[in-house]
């Protein structure tokens, strides 16, 4: 039988009145409604037990959550909130945590946010504006990239025209220390052609 086509209330009303004639066995209703027998059985005891109402489809939601978050915590929270208006989740939960309450962030922020504290700007991250200069060789940018994977306490040291967004250099200098950068950096400004003083 299609499920897809016919609205699950419908299947489980049109399964317990085939079963309820028993006209075929619960096995072979079971097949053609391509449920589970335990689950066959469920439907025809709530039928028999509730009327059509005992086979609509119930609610999932767990009856009671013991970890939910306790009301006098929440309270807690939006004092906080009221407190310092401008704070967000990350600031109060440091709040908290001084107070003895341990709490994720995140569940710090859903609180907020159903309390109605959260406001609209504050709830999305506003895009970085891209800059760039107007020729290239004006400014370039140095960083060192991420360390993960790559075996080494640092990652590679990358420098970036900021009008071409040329990589000038990725070089592996796997450290912070000045003599390695500085002297990856002369050669590379020797290789381009410029003059910088280092």
């Amino acid at each position: 039988m299609a499920w897809g086509t016919v609205n699950v209330d419908e299947q489980r009303m049109r399964f317990v009145v085939s079963a309820s004639r028993g006209e075929n066995s619960l096995r072979e209703l079971c097949e053609e409604f391509e449920i589970s027998r335990p689950t066959g059985y469920e439907w025809l005891r709530r039928y028999k037990a509730d009327g059509i109402a005992g086979v609509v489809e119930r609610s999932r939601r767990p009856w009671n959550s013991p970890r939910q978050t306790t009301g006098k915590i929440e309270e807690r929270v939006i004092e906080l909130r009221e407190q310092r208006p401008d704070w967000g989740a990350r600031k109060l939960q440091v709040l908290l945590r001084r107070e003895g309450i341990h709490l994720p962030v995140i569940t710090v922020h859903r609180i907020l946010l159903r309390r109605g504290l959260v406001r609209e700007q504050d709830r999305f991250r506003a895009a970085v504006e891209r800059f760039q200069r107007r020729a290239p060789n004006q400014l370039w940018q140095m960083d060192f990239k991420s360390p993960i994977g790559w075996g080494a306490p640092v990652g590679p040291l990358s420098v970036l025209d900021d009008h071409s967004r040329y990589a000038i250099t990725l070089r592996g200098t796997w450290t912070t220390r000045e003599e390695p950068v500085k002297q990856g950096r002369s050669k590379r400004l020797r290789d381009a052609g410029c003059r910088m003083k280092c």
